[in-house]
C-alpha cells in the first residue's frame, strides 16, 4: 500500500508538473522558454544534428583524404559530411547558430529546408541569414514573438533611425529614412497603423528633426501631437497651402547645396555634396519628415475648382518624393485604401515610395498597390491578417524583401505626453511658423 501511495504521489506530481508547463507555455511563451524550452531545444539540435543535415539534404560526399583517414584508422561506413557547426548562442526568444557551407553548397539550399529544420528540431520557426561568401546564420524562434510583442532592450537607433516594431524573426524593425526615404502606410481601421504612427513619432520628437502633419481627418490622429509639429494641417485646403511651401523650403535647400558645390577647384572632394549631409554642421538645415494622414481625402475632388486644386496637391506631394531625399525631406504617407482609382497621379506617387507596410486591408487591391510590385508572395500574407491581431502587418521594400512584423502598444496618453516633454526640440523654421499648431 505505501508503494502505491509513493506511485500516486509521484504520478501527481509528475502531472502536475506537466498541467503547469504547458499552461506556462501556452501563457507565458518567453517564461516556458527561458525555463525549459531551451535546454530541450539545445539537446535536440546537439543529438540530432548530424541526421537531421542528412535527412534534408544538407551534406555532401567526404573528401578522399577523409575517407582514406577514416578507413585507416576505423571500420566503420564513411558517411556523408554535414555543415560544420559553429557554437550554440542562446537568445531570450531562440537560438543561433553558424554554420559552413560545405564545398557545392549554396545558402539556398539551407533557406529551403527551413521548414524541415524547424519540424526536426520542434521550435516555432527558422530563418536563415547569410554572414559572407560560404557561412549562414541560422536563427531558431522557439514561439511565436509577434503573439504578445516585447521590443529588445538594447536597439541600434541613431539619427532618422527609429525602432517602430518586432520583425517575425525577434530582430526589430527600423524606420531608418538615410535608407528608405519615403514610405507608404496602408491600414483598415483598428488594424495598427495609427498605433504604427505613434511609435515614429515619439521616436522621432526626440531627435532634431522637423514633424510636419496633413491630417484631413479634422486633425484627429495628429492633434494629439501639436507640441511637437513644427506645422499641421487637419483639411484639403490648409493642405494646399502648406505643400507650396515645403516644396519652396526644398528649393531653398536646393540653392544652399548648389552654392556650397560652386566653391574654388583647390577644395578637397570630401567637401563637395550632392545633398544635405555632406554640409557642415553649422550650414546643414534641419532634416523634415512629412506625415500625410488618409492620403486619399487628399485625392477626393467634389466640384471642378477641387479637381485643380488635388492635381496641385499632387504634383507638389510627387516633387517631394522625387527630390526631398537630398534636401533632407521625407514622406510618410498613411491611408486606408489606395489604388489607381483614386485618380492621376496616384501610381505615379506610389512609385517613389521606396518602404511599403502593409496592414490589415479591406480588399486584395489595396495589398496589391501597397505590395503588389515589390513582392507578389507578400500580397497573400497581408491579406492574411486576423483582425484579432492588429499590430500586425507585412513590410517590404523595394529590393523585393519582405517580413512580417507587429507593433508594440503605445497609449495616445502616453505618445502625446512624450511630444510635449519633447517641445523644446522644435526647430526654428520661420516658413511654416504660419502653420505652427
Amino acid at each position: 500500500m505505501t508503494d502505491i501511495a509513493t506511485l500516486l504521489e509521484v504520478g501527481g506530481s509528475v502531472a502536475a508538473l506537466g498541467g503547469g508547463a504547458a499552461y506556462t507555455r501556452a501563457k507565458h511563451p518567453a517564461v516556458y522558454w527561458s525555463t525549459l524550452g531551451l535546454p530541450i531545444s539545445t539537446a535536440r539540435v546537439l543529438s540530432s544534428y548530424g541526421s537531421v543535415m542528412e535527412a534534408c539534404g544538407l551534406t555532401v560526399a567526404p573528401s578522399r583524404l577523409r575517407v582514406l583517414a577514416v578507413k585507416a584508422t576505423t571500420r566503420r561506413e564513411v558517411r556523408p559530411v554535414p555543415p560544420r557547426r559553429g557554437i550554440i548562442r542562446p537568445t531570450s526568444t531562440g537560438l543561433r547558430l553558424r554554420l559552413r557551407l560545405a564545398p557545392g553548397q549554396e545558402p539556398a539550399d539551407v533557406a529551403a529546408s527551413a521548414e524541415r529544420l524547424r519540424h526536426a528540431w520542434g521550435v516555432h520557426a527558422v530563418y536563415v541569414t547569410t554572414l559572407k561568401p560560404g557561412v549562414v546564420e541560422l536563427r531558431l524562434v522557439g514561439y511565436d514573438v509577434l503573439r504578445k510583442v516585447r521590443m529588445p532592450r538594447k536597439v541600434a537607433g541613431g539619427p532618422l533611425r527609429v525602432p517602430v516594431a518586432l520583425r517575425e524573426d525577434a530582430t526589430p524593425f527600423l524606420r531608418d529614412y538615410r535608407t528608405i526615404p519615403h514610405q507608404l502606410t496602408l491600414g483598415a481601421t483598428l488594424s495598427g497603423k495609427s498605433m504604427y504612427l505613434r511609435h515614429l513619432i515619439t521616436g522621432l520628437a526626440r531627435q532634431p528633426v522637423a514633424l510636419v502633419g496633413i491630417d484631413c481627418k479634422r486633425g484627429v490622429e495628429l492633434a494629439p501631437f501639436a507640441s511637437r509639429l513644427s506645422a499641421l494641417a487637419t483639411d484639403p485646403e490648409q493642405a494646399a497651402d502648406l505643400l507650396p511651401v515645403l516644396v519652396k523650403e526644398m528649393e531653398d535647400r536646393y540653392d544652399l547645396i548648389k552654392a556650397r558645390q560652386g566653391i574654388a577647384p583647390s577644395t578637397p572632394d570630401e567637401e563637395i555634396t550632392s545633398d544635405i549631409w555632406g554640409l557642415p554642421d553649422h550650414e546643414r538645415p534641419v532634416p523634415i519628415v512629412l506625415f500625410v494622414d488618409e492620403v486619399a481625402e487628399l485625392f477626393l475632388v467634389a466640384t471642378r475648382k477641387d479637381e485643380e486644386r488635388r492635381d496641385e496637391m499632387v504634383t507638389q506631394l510627387i516633387r517631394l518624393a522625387q527630390l526631398g531625399r537630398a534636401a533632407g525631406i521625407y514622406l510618410e504617407v498613411c491611408g486606408q485604401r489606395f489604388g489607381a482609382e483614386l485618380g492621376k497621379g496616384a501610381t505615379m506617387l506610389r512609385a517613389q515610395l521606396t518602404g511599403r507596410v502593409c496592414h490589415r486591408v479591406n480588399d486584395e487591391a489595396s495589398a496589391k498597390m501597397a505590395l503588389g510590385d515589390i513582392a507578389p508572395e507578400a500580397v497573400l500574407a497581408a491579406c492574411a491578417i486576423a483582425p484579432e491581431r492588429p499590430g500586425l502587418a507585412v513590410a517590404g521594400d523595394t529590393s523585393g524583401g519582405w517580413s512580417r512584423i507587429r507593433t508594440p502598444y503605445l497609449s495616445l496618453g502616453d505618445a502625446a505626453e512624450t511630444c510635449r516633454a519633447s517641445a523644446h526640440m522644435v526647430p526654428d523654421l520661420p516658413a511654416l511658423k504660419p502653420f505652427r499648431p
